[in-house]
């Protein structure tokens, strides 16, 4: 059968465009179809403009350790309308970017809603194609839990655009999205509170970190409730909301931001009209090489629920174009050792196991930790101290993991995922010559353990 395409991508965010284009480059005839902004998630409403505002928030920090430096900076005001408006010009290059990429690569590029009709047929503004592949990108989507007065919160979506910066601000859930959107917001000069139903945040990364970044956040004045939900929220006359937890306290808010989830965004997608079936989570299932039970339509990225972060929807995206149109060149994803960094204040990153899930898996353990104020700071009336930690086979030598909290932990962790992705010992980070002064020499130069 003659079809009108080779692959016909749903959803132009990170997977989607490169697997779209890469499937160009290798001579596929491709088309995407996305209806709401090119890049998807990160580039408009996740990492891209987290970062940007992240990067803000973090000036407030850097004025006041100025001082220290022999600067002496008077009357510095902060606009939050600048920064948004700022935020939203360099989103809006990224968007052409993008567009650039696929129409330059040969990709039909199809600004609107595609719904899958069949097999290998998708419809798109009444307009049928056929593929022989078709693969869904569509990502994530904020949930908001069924609580009265869910209308009156917001979701990182929304916070994106706030047209001006609330004086008090409740962001409710534990995970990353919610730890970083307080953290910007305490540090723009928002009175805020962080709400979460559990004992501690960041649920899955290694508890000395958590411990660590809770007390930092606490030096900032950032108001921690953990074992604290809500039961429902109400308008006030004075336009205020209010915030009622189920332990019947009550809480005021100017802004309520919902960080609690992301489902798949599978809405009218036509997935009644094929076999894909979904996980108990709501996720498309699929096997090793990212197809449904309908071999011709594939799925990546958060669609499938596996590691949402956006260099994992890359990587499968390239593993999909190369496996259906370059197969010579095609390689499985690899999910060990996958570096993330949450972009809090400070930041923190990981790579590899935890302490608990290193033990949890059977090893002998052995742990290596430096606590340490930032060289930085020294001169400074910060009192914000950094962490470094490995974890150790005691056995092999192998390092299983590497965690940081502290400046730059994200861009430090980056180097040393290699290390670990390449196998190496705690031998030979011992001989690997540190920089210095540098914190990140502290990775290298660890000697005692401080558990076994």
């Amino acid at each position: 059968m003659a079809y009108d395409f080779d692959l016909f991508v749903i959803g132009a965010g990170s997977g989607g465009v490169r697997a779209a284009r890469f499937a160009a480059g290798f001579g596929a005839r491709v088309a995407i179809a996305e209806s709401r902004y090119l890049g998807g998630t990160c580039v408009n409403v996740g990492c891209v403009p987290k970062k940007l505002l992240v990067y803000g928030a973090h000036y407030a920090e850097d004025l006041g350790e100025a001082q220290g430096y022999g600067w002496s900076i008077d009357g510095a005001t902060f606009d939050w309308p600048t920064l948004i408006a700022n935020k939203n010009r360099e989103i809006e290059r990224l968007n052409g970017i993008y567009g650039k990429l696929l129409t330059d690569s040969g990709v039909t590029l199809l600004e609107a809603h595609a719904t899958i009709l069949d097999p290998h047929t998708v419809e798109v503004d009444g307009r049928r194609y056929t593929a022989k592949h078709i693969l869904i990108a569509t990502g994530g989507w904020p949930f908001v839990p069924d609580v009265p007065g869910r209308e009156l919160a917001i979701t990182s979506n929304e916070a994106f655009y706030l047209e001006r910066l609330p004086k008090r601000v409740l962001v409710v859930g534990g995970g990353y999205i919610a730890v970083e959107f307080a953290s910007i917001f305490n540090a723009c000069g928002a009175e805020t509170r962080l709400l979460y139903r559990g004992e501690l945040f960041l649920r899955g990364f290694d508890l000395s970190l958590r411990d660590h970044l809770k007390d930092e956040l606490i030096k900032k004045d950032l108001d921690l409730q953990f074992n604290a939900d809500i039961a429902r929220l109400d308008r006030l006359e004075d336009g205020a909301i209010q915030a009622t937890l189920k332990d019947g306290r009550v809480m005021f808010a100017d802004c309520v931001l919902y960080a609690t989830g992301r489902r798949p965004m599978l809405d009218n997608l036509g997935l009644e009209n094929v076999d894909v079936p979904l996980n108990d989570k709501g996720f498309i299932r699929v096997n090793e090489q990212y197809q449904t039970s309908t071999p011709s339509i594939l799925a990546i990225g958060d669609v499938i629920g596996k590691v949402p972060l956006t260099p994992v929807a890359l990587a499968e995206g390239m593993a999909v174009a190369r496996r259906l149109f370059k197969p010579e060149q095609y390689r499985p994803v690899d999910y060990a050792h996958i570096p993330t960094a949450v972009f809090s204040l400070p930041n923190m990153a990981t790579v590899g196991l935890t302490e608990e899930e290193a033990r949890a898996a059977g090893h002998k353990v052995v742990v290596f930790e430096s606590r340490f104020r930032p060289m930085k700071l020294t001169m400074t009336s910060s009192l914000e101290r950094s962490l470094m930690k490995l974890v150790v086979d005691a056995d092999t030598d192998r390092v299983l993991g590497c965690h940081m909290a502290g400046p730059e932990a994200g861009e430090i962790m980056q180097g040393l995922s290699i290390a670990l992705k390449a196998g190496a010992t705690k031998r030979q980070f011992d001989e690997t010559i540190g920089i210095h002064p540098t914190a990140a020499e502290e990775f290298v130069t660890m000697r005692i353990p401080t558990a076994i």
